[in-house]
């Protein structure tokens, strides 16, 4: 718990910004004023939903991609907080929980260099050691009955939801990834390209679909690993979007019947979606809407354990794309989810 940085009441007065008349997302939301028994603290509190940040990129530099997403959780605590509460939007069922530091593990990393493979070999231990704080966090969260909505950071963070899920629950879980990658690359040490490869084969993970691939950047390799595992499967973008060989909500129906056989968890890459600011950003990829509706779609399912939006790079110029990006994305897995 030495990574926890609790979201406090000093944290929401500079974030909030109250209006006369209005009520406000934030002035609803439960806090907690302690770090110790956090899972005693999270059993006992009525709320339904943990919202947690996870500012990193070294995940994403060990796998040779474009960093910044360690900038994404502050700009969407902003967002979010300021939206409206009103019948829909539900805040009172919703703690934010704070963040996980790793200010330490980002300085390192940032004294390496991505074109030396051993500092590449660094930056990958550096991960391990962050997938044990991540896994431990996210099974107190599901341990005590909540819901983690997680945001990222890299996609290396898929392995500590999905182990902590699995821990907290005490049988593997499924997954479905809205996402242009597999993240199913070879077990060459932790990165974000590998995060479900390697909950896969410790057992952490059985079912897992991947939706909307990009088909010119996926390995042969990978295809072919995949394709001999019945555990896996997965459509392409090309496929959903481009030839039109199968329909969107037939895809929806397809991979929710092959995740929702138990606890399932929902990962959003932003990568999937078009022209928005990622560690591989896309100019052809699904809309805001598309990726909107397919949370609503998954988050009604009582099996549906955690939602995590990674891979957004928030800067000072997008901040408000990408704050009021994510923001819709956890309000409609709330919404979504209390119905």
């Amino acid at each position: 718990m030495d990574k926890l940085v609790l979201f406090n009441n000093s944290d929401l007065k500079k974030t909030l910004n109250k209006r006369s008349g209005e009520s406000k997302f934030g002035e609803h939301i439960k806090t907690l004023s302690s770090i110790s028994n956090i899972y005693e603290q999270l059993e006992n509190l009525d709320v339904s939903y943990v919202i947690i940040g996870l500012p990193e990129d070294i995940g994403v530099f060990a796998n040779h991609g474009k960093s910044g997403t360690c900038n994404t959780w502050s700009a969407v605590i902003k967002f979010l907080l300021n939206i409206q509460n009103n019948e829909f939007t539900k805040a009172n069922r919703v703690l934010i929980l704070g963040y996980l530091d790793f200010t330490t593990e980002l300085l390192k990393v940032s004294k390496l260099n991505p074109s030396k493979k051993k500092d590449v070999l660094k930056a990958r231990k550096i991960v391990k050691k962050i997938d044990t704080y991540v896994t431990f966090i996210v099974q107190q969260i599901v341990k005590a009955g909540k819901k983690p909505i997680i945001i990222g950071g890299g996609h290396n963070n898929s392995y500590g939801n999905i182990k902590g899920s699995a821990l907290a629950f005490g049988y593997p879980i499924n997954v479905i990834n809205l996402d242009a990658h597999t993240d199913f690359r070879a077990e060459e040490g932790r990165h974000s390209g590998n995060g479900f490869s390697y909950a896969f084969t410790e057992g952490f993970m059985r079912n897992y679909f991947i939706f909307g691939i990009h088909e010119n950047y996926t390995p042969d390799v990978v295809f072919k690993k995949i394709n001999k595992i019945k555990s896996i499967t997965y459509n392409t973008f090309e496929s959903l979007e481009i030839r039109n060989e199968v329909k969107f909500k037939d895809e929806l129906n397809r991979a929710l019947e092959h995740v929702n056989t138990t606890s399932f968890g929902i990962e959003i890459d932003c990568d999937a979606i078009e022209n928005i600011s990622s560690s591989a950003m896309t100019p052809s990829g699904f809309s805001v809407t598309k990726a909107r509706q397919f949370v609503d779609f998954f988050g009604k399912e009582d099996n549906a354990c955690y939602l995590h939006i990674c891979e957004a790079i928030a800067t000072p110029e997008n901040e408000s794309q990408i704050g009021k990006l994510i923001t819709y994305l956890i309000t409609d897995f709330i919404k979504a989810n209390s119905h």
